[in-house]
């Protein structure tokens, strides 16, 4: 379609004036979510370990890659936080492409659980990364669990709000 159709139509192509609308690249949101979902859990992960609320290690995504007792040194936990912030920025990244649409924190808050149900109860203990939910005692699994649903809205969340949210898509007047 031209131009000139598309202004006799009433269409425009663009926007001109005091008037813009302001645009997130999805990408980079994720990425952003993705890397404060992983330093703000995983920084909490590490606080509960410290105060034993669980027996799961901070680096136990890092377990197949490094060995057991490098994980339980000050920089094992470090290497835990990292992996952590890297895990999330792939999880943000997977729940756009997933659920990008979704409304509201509940698919997030799914998520998180199916998270947990694969790394705790699926292959978390096949590959040695946590014990088995049932040698891992109740405070620990329900920590875990209640951490990776908050995990999982946080991200969900986060999402969902930025790319369904209809004001934030008023144009905004340039000053």
């Amino acid at each position: 379609m031209s131009a000139s159709a598309a202004a006799a139509s009433g269409e425009r192509r663009r926007e001109r004036g005091p008037y813009r609308r302001q645009q997130t690249n999805p990408w980079k949101f994720c990425l952003m979510i993705g890397f404060w979902a992983g330093l703000i859990w995983g920084l909490v992960h590490w606080l509960m370990y410290t105060f034993r609320f669980t027996p799961v290690l901070p680096g136990f995504l890092a377990e197949p890659f490094y060995q057991h007792s490098f994980l339980q040194t000050n920089w094992g936990h470090i290497s835990g936080v990292l992996f952590f912030i890297l895990f999330s920025i792939a999880a943000a990244f997977l729940y756009k492409i997933l659920l990008g649409r979704s409304q509201g924190p509940w698919a997030g808050f799914i998520y998180g659980l199916l998270w947990w149900t694969l790394l705790f109860v699926a292959f978390g203990p096949l590959l040695g990364m946590t014990q088995p939910v049932n040698r891992m005692g109740w405070d620990g699994v329900l920590s875990e669990l209640c951490l990776f649903a908050v995990w999982g809205v946080f991200i969900g969340y986060s999402i969902a709000f930025e790319f369904t949210d209809e004001a934030s898509r008023e144009p905004r007047r340039e000053e």
